[in-house]
Order: structure tokens, then sequence, then C-alpha cells
């Protein structure tokens, strides 16, 4: 039986007001443009935005020295002027502010939603396994300075704007981005989409259908939490997903084969995947082959055993599109024919 139940943070509504700090990386001068286009866009959309002191400067692959960085995000995250914190993108040190946040007064406020991916996701994963509140993985504030966003990003609000109890459902998408391009207001979704099933027969895809409750991250830096404080995996497995089970959703940046079975070997090794129904793995970014060792083999190496379904190329991560998965939210996945589709119910 589960013990405990999510917490999950009211839904975003025209005239709140979203902050936009820089817990990782901020940006630079030459990248301000894209922030006032982002500001806009949020602002048509009927919101207020609030921005943090340091999100316009970048040194050392920071916006700040992390005692800034984390008191700018606690203030974000206890001000109940603030509804929702987006930040600007990722970047590599998020994991020093970590000992630094007011978990304490985190676990007592109420929730809010955390919107980002890749080194966002060190946070929003610490912050449901700590707290047992509710957070975004999905597109980050840069990624939505276009005003006509493709329908995958576009649902980023509708999922911030669903209510506790409430359901919604997401679609994968038809095109992918191959390459980045700054200078286009939105992604150049140049190339079919198609999710995989591994170790399926090409063209021989059966239908499969899983459920269970959503976690997961970029696995260049959630892994770097093993073992620490900020990633109790066993304890929420206890506490929130006895009943259901949980689906893993992942993705990696300038890992190659390798590396990304190394990793998912001490995830498990770890512990993490005790209660596994499934798994999805977004299209892996700034990737290379080890020799004759691939992407498929590292999956396989990692996971073939556990006999639960494994999906891949899915729309996640740092190859656009992305859906917008919710840590902690009961997750139903279908999937047939290269397409799936992510239902999610907020209970």
């Amino acid at each position: 039986m589960n013990l405990h139940s999510i917490r999950y943070p009211q839904p975003l509504v025209k005239g709140d007001t979203i902050g936009v700090a820089a817990p990782s990386s901020g940006v630079g001068e030459s990248m301000h443009r894209h922030l006032e286009d982002s500001k806009h866009h949020m602002e048509r959309l009927g919101f207020n935005i609030k921005e943090s002191t340091s999100l316009r400067n970048n040194s050392k692959c920071v916006s700040a020295p992390k005692e800034t960085r984390a008191a700018e995000l606690n203030a974000f995250m206890l001000d109940p002027g603030i509804q929702a914190v987006i930040p600007p993108w990722g970047g590599e040190f998020l994991m020093d502010i970590l000992p630094l946040l007011d978990w304490e007064a985190l676990k007592k406020s109420p929730p809010k939603w955390v919107l980002g991916y890749s080194d966002l996701s060190t946070f929003l994963f610490a912050y449901t396994l700590l707290t047992g509140s509710a957070s975004a993985h999905g597109t980050n504030y840069v990624d939505l300075r276009s005003n006509e966003l493709d329908p995958v990003t576009a649902r980023w609000l509708d999922v911030l704007q669903t209510k506790a109890d409430e359901e919604i459902t997401q679609v994968s998408s038809t095109h992918y981005q191959s390459k980045w391009n700054m200078a286009l207001p939105g992604f150049n979704l140049d190339t079919p989409s198609s999710w995989k099933q591994l170790g399926a027969t090409e063209g021989k895809h059966a239908p499969v259908r899983f459920s269970g409750r959503l976690i997961g991250g970029c696995m260049d830096t959630i892994t770097c939490l093993i073992g620490t404080p900020y990633a109790p995996v066993k304890d929420y497995l206890h506490q929130y997903c006895a009943d259901e089970g949980t689906i893993w959703y992942l993705e990696s940046c300038e890992m190659n084969a390798s590396d990304i079975y190394r990793r998912l070997w001490q995830m498990r090794q770890a512990g993490w995947f005790v209660g596994a129904n499934g798994f999805l793995f977004g299209r892996p970014a700034g990737y290379s082959d080890t020799a004759d060792f691939t992407f498929t083999d590292a999956l396989s190496s990692a996971l073939g055993d556990l006999n639960v379904p494994v999906l891949y190329d899915v729309d996640l991560g740092h190859i656009p599109p992305q859906m917008t998965f919710v840590n902690g939210a009961l997750g139903q996945v279908s999937y047939e024919d290269g397409g799936g589709a992510l239902h999610m119910i907020y209970v």
C-alpha cells in the first residue's frame, strides 16, 4: 500500500507570475534576445515574468556562485507571489546548490510547478523524491520563445494547467529536429519520428501497454546523485509507488553507448529499478557507438532480462520536440506501429 500521496501544484492560470531563475547556467549577452522573445510570448499567454538577478549572467558554466544560485532558487520557490519556476535551460553544475537549499521549508510550503530538462532534471528529481511534490520534465524557457509552437511542445501549458485528480494525454510527434539552429524562432522538425520497441523485429512491433508512477530525467546528471542524500529512490518507491510500480523515463546528452550502459548498470545496482513496469528512452543527443556496441546493445545489456517493455527514440530530452513528463503522476503508456501516447493521472 502506498503510504503517501503526491502533492500537485495549483494549475497555472492567466495573471500568474512565472519566475525565471538560473540555478545552473545563465544566459550570456549574445542570447539575451531569446529571453526577450520568451518573455513576450509568455506575456501574450497572460503571464507575468519575474527574472532572478543572476539570470542574464554566465561565467564558467554557471550564472553565479553556488550560494547565490541557491538563494535565488530558494526565494522563488518559497515566494507565494510566484506560481511556477521555469529556468532558461540546463547547464552543468546544478548539483552544487542542492546542499544549500532549504529542503525543510520546501517540504512544508505549497508545491509549485518547476519545468525544465537537462541539468534542471537534477533539481526536479531531488525535489520530487525529497518533498513528494510533482515536477515537470519538459521544454525550457528559451525554447518557448516562438509564438507558433509545434503540437508536442505546446502541451507544456496544458500539463501545468491540469488540476489534481484530473487527467491529460499527450501523443508522439510526427517529426523531430536533427540539428539545432537558434536563429529560428522555433524548432526545425525535419526528420520523421518513430518510437521503437527494444527487441522487436523491424516492422513487427506488437502493441504495448504499461503503467506506473513516472520518475526520471537526464542520465548524465541525475546519476551523480547516487549515494547522496538527494536521491532517496528506495524510500520514494516504498512511500509512493508500492501499489502501481514505476515507469522510468530517461534521456542522455554527450554519452556514447558504453557510457549509457555504465550509468544504467549503476542505477540498477543502486536499486532504482525495483518495481519498474517499463522504460522510456529519449533520442540520445551527442551520441556515438562504441566499436560494435550500440545504443540498443546498452539497453539490452542493462535491462533486457527485466522482461518489461523498453521503448526508445521517444519524444524526450535534448532532441526536440519533447513531451512533458510529470514526476510522481500515474502514467499509462500505449504504443503501436511507431506511435505512442502518454496518459497522466494526477493522483
